[in-house]
């Protein structure tokens, strides 16, 4: 598979306008998903814009801006999706605006049906300490499938190094869940490779990652790691929480 050039890249995000049924994308995922998982990053961003146009978008936690990156190389102006879930870190929000700023992306900026203080008032205060699944839920995962209404397919940053229950995320695949074509760029990288493309390309990273958050999410449920722990164990510590529900 042949690198688009800019211009090429641009004109196949306005040639799919209109949203495929869910037979017809998981058939592309059937055919795709092998070949595509050994293809470079780039090849896979590519084929994801030739093949779904305005109706394929990226998603960031802005943990770092890697993926972002990317896709902006790959089809400049691409649809970048970003959750404020109303609980982040001023560190994350900034990195978001430094992206929107200095990257050839569309930043797209959502937020959950209601905000912190109508959630206190409904649920009471601190539902992430008593029901962290339903905070999630009601933050996180609701508020990113309705975004997602408009899309057939969505990239995310998942790498299969970041921790066991991702060790079999394809790079192609299908989620069940929302109906779309589930597209992991970078799930083969190790640690060793984004740390290598952030130093060759200058790529913004969350300044809390230099201060021991590894895996940064909602501030009440991130805490420092230890070096030598697991990156994401300083999410959701001391619950028998692993994810947010967005990829399970």
């Amino acid at each position: 598979m042949t690198a688009f050039t800019t211009t090429r890249a641009a004109a196949y995000r306005g040639s799919h306008t209109e949203g495929r049924s869910p037979e017809e994308l998981r058939e592309i995922v059937s055919h795709a998903g092998a070949e595509l998982e050994l293809a470079p990053a780039e090849d896979i961003i590519e084929w994801a814009v030739a093949t779904f146009g305005e109706r394929f978008c990226v998603t960031s936690s802005m943990g770092d801006a890697v993926l972002a990156h990317l896709a902006g190389k790959v089809a400049p102006g691409i649809d970048v999706v970003f959750l404020d879930t109303g609980y982040h870190f001023t560190e994350t929000l900034g990195t978001a605006d430094a992206v929107q700023h200095t990257m050839n992306v569309n930043l797209i900026t959502i937020t959950p049906r209601q905000t912190v203080e109508e959630q206190d008032a409904e649920h009471g205060p601190e539902l992430f300490r008593r029901d962290p699944d339903l905070c999630c839920k009601l933050r996180k995962v609701q508020p990113l499938a309705e975004s997602l209404a408009g899309y057939d397919a969505w990239a995310t940053g998942l790498r299969r190094a970041e921790t066991h229950n991702r060790v079999i995320a394809p790079v192609i695949g299908w989620d069940a869940k929302k109906g779309k074509v589930k597209v992991s760029p970078i799930a083969r990288w190790s640690d060793e490779q984004v740390e290598q493309y952030i130093a060759d390309n200058g790529v913004l990273v969350n300044p809390l990652v230099h201060d021991g958050y590894p895996s940064i999410g909602c501030w009440p449920c991130t805490s420092r790691v230890a070096p030598g722990e697991d990156p994401r164990s300083g999410r959701w510590a001391g619950l028998n929480k692993t994810e947010c529900g967005i990829h399970t």
